[in-house]
């Protein structure tokens, strides 16, 4: 989008096409690009247009307004499917949690993107096949007949059906990289905008509850059973339409948020390794100890990753980036003790599903974290941009994806269903 809006800067109807196609990005990309052209009179309008609409609530088309309230609806339909389907609640939000929201995404950023009837096709078949492969594997998460490989596809599949959604958002352009930096950035705002949905729906509940306690009337459950459901369904796909038709209501909170959030990471990190070392607890040992590292782990890879969005688009400052390159370094040094653990217990007590799944990802992510650090510490001690930083977390996406479909559909085979 960048480089047509300055092939175009001077064109005033493929400036029109552009921000028609792509909104959002249209405004950041312009907005960010803006100080190399401000010399032109057609910028000039399109800073004053885009400025003044900075300050309004956009609610699309609609068109977009009636898909998004549709999905919504079916969304919290199949949030009950326990309640119109001879399945136990317990086997069915295990297996298919993702295709409540994930599906509904798909739908929107496809009909958005005017995505091609074959791209439509393969993440139909796509979706498809995986609903139905995971809804057929035997065995449970408890009781007599546990699987751990059921339940790593479980776990796994939401990621899988994440990386399909990705493919939509970038229209199906398979190596379209700022495509899928956008792709990053957006499911961070995304993440901004539906907690505070959420926390706006508890407010609003624990208020329905209190009034109507007064007058004696009992609607908790009915409240909880329908509406709360409902909610909580919709929530992804209505953050959804709000962060596209509004960006700017999360291009200046986002990047805030991360600039808080990463020095208080950081340090809780430090103190966090300060203290397991005087514990006397240990991952080679501790089986849930290990699992709470990685998970940890994960969540800190997170933070990194939409802090580095975040600091691109309000062009950092180079403390911003160190305090970034140290948390990558510390988190290079808590991947290294998961995965130090994970091959003591793998030498121990031999390969499982669960080790191998956890020892691949540990992998993925050092190799990853890897990359990062140097990239950083290329922008910290040589000013480069974060933007390489960016390109190769967005880079290494199709590796994750790649797993992820080797956990979900081949671990099954390859361990018999154990």
């Amino acid at each position: 989008m960048r480089n047509d809006i300055l092939a175009n800067i001077n064109a005033p109807k493929e400036l029109e096409a552009l921000y028609r196609q792509n909104r959002s990005e249209f405004k950041r990309e312009f907005m960010s690009l803006y100080p190399e052209v401000a010399d032109g009179s057609i910028a000039a309008c399109w800073k004053e247009r885009l400025d003044h609409e900075r300050g309004s609530i956009s609610w699309g088309s609609t068109d977009e307004l009636t898909f998004v309230v549709i999905a919504s609806l079916m969304a919290g339909i199949l949030a009950k499917g326990p309640e119109f389907l001879p399945v136990k609640a317990e086997f069915y939000y295990a297996r298919n949690i993702g295709f409540i929201v994930f599906p509904f995404l798909m739908a929107y950023f496809g009909w958005k993107n005017l995505l091609r009837p074959a791209h439509v096709s393969m993440v139909a078949i796509a979706t498809a096949i995986a609903c139905i492969f995971v809804n057929a594997l035997p065995g449970s998460m408890n009781g007599d007949t546990e699987s751990h490989t059921l339940f790593l596809s479980c776990i796994h599949l939401p990621l899988f059906l994440w990386a399909v959604w990705g493919f939509t958002f970038v229209g199906g352009e398979r190596t379209a990289l700022e495509r899928r930096i956008d792709f990053l950035r957006y499911n961070g705002d995304l993440v901004v905008i539906t907690t505070l949905i959420l926390i706006t729906g508890a407010l609003l509940t624990g208020m329905t509850f209190a009034l109507f306690t007064l007058i004696d009337v009992n609607i908790i459950d009915f409240y909880v059973e329908y509406v709360v459901v409902f909610g909580l369904a919709a929530s992804p796909m209505v953050g959804t339409y709000v962060v596209q038709n509004n960006p700017q209501l999360v291009d200046s909170v986002s990047p805030v948020i991360a600039k808080i959030f990463s020095p208080l990471v950081l340090v809780t990190l430090v103190v966090y390794l300060t203290v397991m070392l005087g514990s006397g607890k240990d991952p080679y040992n501790d089986r849930e100890f290990l699992l709470t590292f990685n998970i940890l782990l994960i969540g800190v890879m997170a933070i990194i990753l939409f802090s580095v969005a975040g600091a691109a688009r309000a062009s950092s400052s180079k403390i911003g980036t160190l305090i970034l390159l140290m948390l990558a370094v510390l988190t290079i040094v808590v991947n290294g003790i998961a995965l130090l653990a994970i091959l003591f217990r793998i030498s121990e007590w031999g390969i499982t599903p669960n080790r191998l799944a956890v020892l691949g990802g540990n992998m993925l992510i050092l190799t990853n974290l890897l990359i990062v650090t140097y990239r950083l510490s290329m922008a910290v001690f040589r000013d480069t941009e974060n933007e390489s930083v960016e390109r190769s977390i967005a880079q290494f996406l199709p590796i994750y994806s790649l797993w992820t479909v080797l956990v979900v559909f081949v671990f099954p085979f390859v361990f018999g269903f154990e």
